[in-house]
């Protein structure tokens, strides 16, 4: 159970960045539109750029995460291979819709979904992009290498898992519906792709809908605190670099769940995001993972986060009605007592 619980919720990370909930249609890469110096967005009251207003991801979730190795260094679809994709789109939609299909299904009903995840008609979709991968440096849209220290803390947890289900300790923070991190938080998700900015002087709130987060960023330039302050989503600041936010993140714990890949992050991650206004419904967002602990070299993520201030923040009700963790624990244990019998 512990290996089919591994795998529905690796199929779920996969998803968190390949599905979208809003309909946009095919654009170029958001390296290549306008930026601030084009555009000159309105100010707040005491004179920072305005951001404020609910900016879901949802456009960006159809972009995959790391571009093909056979597109080097381009970073944008052909016709042919936009045309693929939006094939690829209209056949999920088909499959999203299997289980209302009671007569004629095109899935058997009750195949949709999983014992950790939602039929797939709740999942939020959208039309494919241009935009090749969400990576965009390293120029082949693709994550750089595992240092050493992560390959083995990899293959630590592996080694783990492969023995089955000791304790809730074994599941990451994901999982146990605590955290996902920074990054797991702002990036789109199958759902609850909302994120929510709030300025007032001196600060800028951003709101997350997925697991309901929320990070106070100080805009007064004080520093970071010691090593010893830790949290699960760091410690941020922010400045203003003309009309862009930038953000810093550090003071991260060394928990698996927090980072972007099964090693987790390392007490050394810094996250720089990047947020421009440069349309009056669209913000350019980058962040910059770097964690030399984790990865052999920085890496940076860039999409465009899209104003809609109807978009229902919903609240991420993860434990009610979920017997999933309660449940592979009994099965493991189950498991164990056989074990234990038929080894007399």
């Amino acid at each position: 159970m512990r290996q089919i619980s591994a795998a529905l919720l690796a199929a779920s990370a996969v998803v968190g960045f390949v599905l979208v909930a809003e309909a946009q249609g095919p654009t170029a890469p958001p390296a290549t539109r306008g930026t601030a110096q084009t555009y000159h967005p309105p100010r707040t009251p005491w004179g920072d750029p305005d951001l404020e207003g609910r900016w879901p991801g949802s456009r960006a979730a159809a972009i995959p995460l790391q571009r093909p190795e056979s597109f080097g260094t381009r970073d944008t679809l052909t016709d042919a291979e936009f045309a693929e994709r939006q094939s690829q789109s209209a056949r999920q939609k088909d499959q999203d819709l299997a289980d209302f299909d009671f007569e004629h299904p095109s899935i058997p009903f009750g195949q949709v979904g999983g014992g950790q995840s939602p039929p797939q008609h709740w999942f939020e979709r959208s039309e494919p992009q241009r935009q090749a991968s969400l990576i965009v440096d390293p120029p082949n849209g693709r994550m750089p290498a595992l240092t050493p220290a992560a390959q083995k803390r990899l293959a630590d947890r592996r080694a783990r898992e492969s023995g089955g289900s000791a304790s809730y300790t074994d599941f990451n923070l994901t999982e146990r519906c605590i955290t996902r991190g920074l990054t797991g938080s702002v990036l789109p998700s199958g759902y609850n792709n909302g994120n929510a900015i709030v300025q007032s002087p001196g600060y800028v709130t951003i709101v997350n809908e997925m697991i309901h987060e929320s990070r106070i960023v100080p805009l007064d330039g004080r520093p970071h605190p010691g090593p010893a302050i830790r949290s699960h989503l760091g410690d941020s600041r922010g400045h203003w670099e003309g009309d862009t936010l930038v953000v810093e993140t550090t003071n991260f714990l060394d928990r698996m769940g927090v980072g972007m890949n099964g090693a987790g992050a390392s007490d050394a991650l810094k996250v720089t995001e990047r947020f421009t206004r440069t349309g009056d419904t669209t913000i350019s967002y980058s962040l910059t993972i770097n964690d030399p602990m984790t990865w052999t070299a920085p890496f940076t993520i860039r999409f465009d986060l899209g104003r809609d201030d109807r978009y229902g923040m919903f609240e991420y009700a993860c434990h009610e009605g979920n017997y999933a963790l309660q449940n592979i624990m009994r099965g493991a244990r189950v498991q164990e007592r056989r074990t234990a019998e038929t080894s007399r």
